[in-house]
């Protein structure tokens, strides 16, 4: 096997984690949370607030003003693949997870930036 092709492969085999993720402002203590299939898409995140492309207008005017150093991002739940049931969806399912998690934060207005 060529050496792209065992490079393929091992990428195919690695194994990706859904979940909910925050972005905390420590200096106004707003929060944004979202979900993801794939958590290691956080680094991704991370460039496009540095490059001033994030989606999320008021987290990236926040982000420019007070800088980095005045943010943690922080996984807050993983989802649990629940392969036995057959009417499982993982998308339907990292939806539901994400709800949790702004029902309990309430990320919104005054208190953060969803």
């Amino acid at each position: 096997m060529d050496r792209k092709k065992q490079l393929k492969q091992q990428f195919q085999e690695i194994e990706t984690v859904a979940g909910v993720y925050q972005i905390k402002n420590k200096v106004n203590g707003k929060l944004f949370v979202e979900s993801t299939r794939n958590l290691k898409t956080i680094n991704g995140v991370k460039f496009t607030l540095n490059n001033n492309t994030h989606m999320n207008k008021k987290l990236q005017s926040d982000w420019n003003e007070v800088g980095k150093e005045a943010f943690t991002i922080e996984i807050l739940d993983t989802l649990k693949n629940d392969e036995d049931n057959p009417y499982y969806n993982e998308k339907e399912a990292l939806k539901e997870l994400e709800q949790k998690w702004l029902d309990q934060l309430k990320p919104f207005g005054e208190n953060g930036y969803n």
